[in-house]
């Protein structure tokens, strides 16, 4: 069985710093690629960053400059360090991972985090 486990949410002030961390731990047999979702009150969860098994980043526009994704492949952890926060980052963050489990090589299957919650005030 896999598991997703974030951590790192929680309150901060505008222009402040937060670092979300997930580790994926269980039957892995390799990752492809490791992201950062997020959905806030309302919206559609949306993409915020990604960063592939070769280290190739994107993305979201709203975040590029303030926000880095990186990961740790020994670990099968991914980062999301995020600066210059804004209230409308506000959401929960969900970490995704496309991979292969042990049990089912062939098949890559997409697994999500149970989400932590970022909330940003003004």
């Amino acid at each position: 069985q896999v598991q997703l486990v974030e951590s790192g949410g929680g309150l901060v002030q505008a222009g402040g710093s937060l670092r979300l961390s997930c580790a994926a731990s269980g039957s892995i047999a390799s990752i492809n690629a490791m992201g950062w979702y997020r959905q806030a009150p309302g919206k559609q969860r949306e993409l915020v960053a990604g960063v592939d098994s070769g280290g190739r980043t994107n993305y979201a526009d709203s975040v590029k400059g303030r926000f880095a994704i990186s990961r740790d492949n020994a670990k099968n952890t991914v980062y999301l360090q995020m600066n210059s926060l804004k209230p409308e980052d506000t959401a929960v963050y969900y970490c995704n991972a496309r991979l292969r489990d042990i049990r089912t090589p062939s098949f890559p299957a997409t697994y999500w985090g149970q989400g932590t919650q970022v909330t940003v005030s003004s």
